[in-house]
């Protein structure tokens, strides 16, 4: 663990334009940051390009927007992609923007090989907690079995997906729903990678999580040893795998539904809390949140004294001279086994209704979350559960001022971007990459026998194709999931 090499301080950002995105990025890589992680706003999410009706009003409000392979470029202007690992919390479009990345790559001449990084990619829990979907499950699920398939084969140094926890945990579930909801997802995605004739073995050790840490400290360890060990063997007897295919490689984020508007610097100690449950957990990888991010993106100093928070931890608290520093806890011991048998009993539920899939279409998974969201409300509002500053320990002090970005400029110079990269493009190479990708989409796609997608994205990403552009290729072969 950390005695050999600290955790990846991966600070999450994404503003408005590539340019200002990638000015913040270079200031976190100067401050000591270790890792890049993107944030998308919600049309590039959506696999929406920026010019269009549906986009209007959202281009660069939660993150990033990225239209064409242009945008990319830009992003990560002056950055060695062959020495900085990226990670992409994108999801619908995932297979997009990774094409996109190994095109900026590929025209700077970096190898594939050289790159490493995550696309989170995980779509069961978008239909579960978050909404960013496009397509209807099982052709999402297809997509997916082909990442895992040509990453292994042709970008063997990048997670293809990254099973997701956290959006559960902020949606409302539990410390213990979150274990078990993200572990059921992670099988079901084993299973459509062995479904597709992948070797369990070949693919299964670049598979990663992540998972939100919260406020109870003992509980968030926990909660994190439980799901290494209880992964591990998922892993080994459900699908042989090998000892590398069982280990439980995860990211973890503090909590940002914890982070409160009303008193924000009091989020300073509930992040560096929660950071010190991941690190004693023993996480990979640490986002820290912005004390401001209750109330904007945040600031370039609330931004530098959170991996500063990540810096302290880990060079000052002594946490890196000792491999799971409360292994022989009696309390820590006994709430990792009692987590880890209350999550089996929840997974064993999913089980029972046919897996994550089925269990998705039948509203399980939103109606345990929707309940414990509900109970866990009525906790605060009755003061059973204090948070202070909002329900306990209040006061008339002033929140932060902190200026809104002109959005409607950004969109404007967006569209621009957009609209040049559109008229400078080859429209018959464009057409014919979109026909293909169409085609091959649309064909059988059983087990071994289906199309492989991922090349054909990557070359209508050569072709300039927009990520809008490709979302309507696949969801013309596919439809759009509306749910029931």
């Amino acid at each position: 663990m950390y005695r050999g090499r600290l955790w990846t301080m991966r600070q999450y950002a994404g503003f408005g334009t590539a340019a200002e995105t990638n000015a913040r990025f270079r200031h976190l890589l100067a401050a000591g940051q270790t890792g890049l992680s993107v944030a998308f706003d919600l049309p590039t999410q959506m696999g929406i390009d920026s010019d269009s009706p549906r986009a209007l009003g959202e281009v660069g409000r939660a993150g990033v927007a990225i239209d064409t392979v242009e945008d990319m470029h830009e992003l990560f202007a002056e950055i060695p992609l062959d020495r900085v690992s990226t990670s992409m919390t994108i999801n619908a479009t995932a297979s997009t923007l990774l094409a996109m990345y190994i095109v900026v790559a590929e025209e700077r001449g970096i190898a594939r090989d050289k790159l490493s990084g995550t696309v989170q990619n995980d779509i069961l829990k978008e239909y579960i907690a978050r909404g960013t979907y496009v397509y209807p499950p099982e052709p999402s699920l297809r997509l997916i079995a082909d990442m895992f398939r040509f990453c292994t084969a042709e970008v063997p140094g990048w997670n293809p997906i990254s099973i997701s926890g956290y959006h559960i945990r902020e949606a409302g579930a539990t410390a213990v729903q979150e274990l078990a909801f993200t572990l059921a997802n992670g099988v079901e995605y084993v299973r459509h990678g062995v479904a597709a004739g992948l070797d369990v073995n070949a693919f299964a050790k670049r598979l990663s999580f992540f998972f939100a840490a919260h406020n109870d400290l003992f509980e968030e360890v926990a909660k994190f040893r439980a799901a290494r060990r209880l992964w591990a063997r998922i892993m080994r007897e459900r699908f042989g795998a090998d000892d590398e295919g069982c280990r439980l490689r995860f990211h973890t984020q503090t909590g940002g539904v914890t982070l409160t508007a009303q008193q924000p610097l009091n989020n300073v100690v509930r992040v560096a809390m929660q950071a010190l449950s991941a690190t004693l957990g023993g996480t990979q990888s640490l986002h820290t949140n912005g004390y401001d991010e209750a109330l904007s993106l945040p600031t370039a100093e609330a931004a530098t004294l959170a991996l500063r928070t990540q810096q302290i931890i880990a060079h000052e608290s002594g946490i890196a001279n000792t491999v799971d520093p409360l292994a022989g806890s009696y309390y820590v011991e006994s709430l990792t086994n009692e987590l880890e048998a209350r999550a089996v009993a929840l997974m064993q539920r999913v089980e029972d209704l046919g897996g994550s899939a089925k269990a998705i279409e039948q509203g399980f998974f939103q109606e345990e979350i929707a309940r414990s969201a509900y109970e866990f409300q009525q906790r605060v509002e009755g003061g059973e559960t204090v948070i202070v500053g909002v329900n306990r320990f209040t006061d008339d002090s002033e929140g932060l001022s902190i200026p809104s970005p002109d959005y409607a400029g950004m969109e404007r110079g967006q569209v621009g971007r957009l609209a040049k990269a559109r008229s400078s493009r080859d429209a018959g190479a464009h057409a014919a990459a979109l026909s293909a990708l169409g085609d091959a989409a649309a064909a059988p796609s059983e087990g071994q026998a289906a199309a492989e997608l991922m090349p054909l994205v990557i070359d209508a990403v050569r072709a300039r194709a927009s990520v809008g552009e490709i979302s309507d290729a696949l969801a013309g072969a596919w439809g759009r999931y509306i749910p029931r």
